[in-house]
């Protein structure tokens, strides 16, 4: 059995059941792959800053108790007729409950952006391995499923969360406090990080000064002869120009006959016809006459998340997932994403209190333009046979989160 809890729970995730998870989220496997081993740590380390919290070792083992049979039949979960897409519905009503929206959006967008997924694909990839540990973790406490249990687990294993965490990852979770929960353990894995990184750059320096020195050396050397060289090719010059060509020294030094000037008896060239002046370059239409566009992504920087790219994403991520929705098995594996979008424009909305004006101006023009259209892909998709009764709480859900974004 694997020795810490880290290692233990990435024994379950094997090639073949990433393999299976990204071909149930629809993802590109090497992603996955890279996401799932950012993903483990990260949830583990919210997980102890949940068990620190008055009565939060009580919600995390009752929730491992109603996980707990889902790695016994995880293959089933996984395969075609499993319905992976109630695994990820279940795994994202699971981090929400337990860290908040919030928490649950930050570990969504640092996922997302570690793995190369993106903050949706990140959230969705979440709510498949949430399930996955708490299933683990009840494993692993065995008899011992009670919040002393898990919270005794959780505190023991405060290292080996901190060390299996990819240092990028830690990097974008750093100040945002779902770290705060590992303590020293984390610091003390970013100070060894800088440590190395400091020794590394120390060493390059003293190889560039020693390389410098014997350029250095090197150029003093060989540049001595040179200047000897330069002076006495020189001297022998001077000396050829005084003692060896007299005559024609001679015949240089005599003055030149001043010719005569040309401009006085030559006529003044006849007067050309005036050119016309050159008409004014017609504006390119391209910069002034072109429609408003979405201001871009970086002019809607909020606390340091890029709210005018993740809205952007979540809206074609939207529209694609709708236009994808053709019956009522595709309308269920649909349900997930529009659950994940619903939680992102939840935390959007939470934004606004700290927008400008004129970032809400700019918001309300990415958003305003993308409604129309989803507003006709709704529609389309409650109308197929089936599907309004399993998307139809989400999307009324969603129509006035986004309405409260584009007033």
């Amino acid at each position: 059995m694997a020795s810490n809890l880290v290692s233990y729970l990435m024994q379950f995730l094997t090639p073949d059941t990433i393999a299976r998870i990204a071909a149930a989220l629809g993802l590109d496997t090497d992603k996955v792959q890279r996401g799932v081993a950012a993903a483990v740590p990260a949830v583990l380390a919210g997980l102890a800053g949940v068990a620190a919290q008055p009565g939060g070792a009580q919600k995390l083992a009752d929730a491992a108790r109603q996980q707990s049979g889902v790695l016994d039949n995880l293959g089933g979960l996984l395969s075609s007729g499993g319905n992976p897409g109630s695994l990820t519905q279940s795994g994202v009503q699971l981090l929400s409950s337990l860290f908040g929206g919030s928490t649950s959006g930050t570990l969504a967008n640092a996922v997302g952006n570690y793995s190369g997924l993106g903050p949706n694909a990140g959230s969705s990839l979440l709510g498949m391995v949430a399930p996955l540990v708490m299933s683990g973790i009840a494993k692993k406490v065995g008899g011992d499923l009670s919040a002393n249990g898990i919270a005794g687990l959780l505190a023991g294993e405060k290292d080996n969360i901190a060390a299996a965490m990819p240092s990028g990852l830690k990097d974008m979770l750093g100040g945002t406090g779902v770290l705060d929960s590992l303590g020293g353990s984390a610091r003390a894995a970013a100070a060894a990080t800088g440590d190395a990184a400091a020794r590394s750059a120390a060493a390059a320096s003293a190889a560039a000064r020693q390389t410098s020195t014997a350029a250095a050396t090197a150029t003093r050397s060989g540049s001595n002869w040179l200047y000897w060289l330069i002076a006495a090719l020189a001297l022998l010059a001077i000396l050829y120009y005084l003692f060896g060509r007299p005559t024609e020294r001679v015949a240089e030094t005599a003055p030149e006959p001043t010719p005569p000037a040309q401009t006085e008896t030559q006529p003044a060239p006849e007067p050309t016809a005036e050119p016309a002046p050159a008409e004014p370059a017609p504006a390119a239409p391209t910069q002034t006459e072109a429609p408003a566009t979405p201001a871009p992504a970086g002019g809607l920087m909020i606390g340091g998340v890029d709210v005018g790219k993740e809205v952007t994403d979540t809206l074609s991520g939207l529209q694609t997932t709708l236009n994808g929705v053709t019956d009522a098995a595709t309308a269920q594996a649909a349900a997930p994403q529009l659950q994940t979008a619903s939680s992102t424009f939840d935390r959007i909305n939470g934004m606004l209190g700290q927008m400008t004006p004129e970032q809400k101006t700019t918001l309300s023009g990415i958003v305003k333009p993308a409604m129309t259209q989803l507003d006709t892909l709704f529609e389309k998709v409650l109308a197929i046979p089936g599907v309004s009764d399993i998307l139809k709480p989400a999307i009324d859900a969603l129509r006035p989160k986004l309405a409260a974004l584009a007033p």
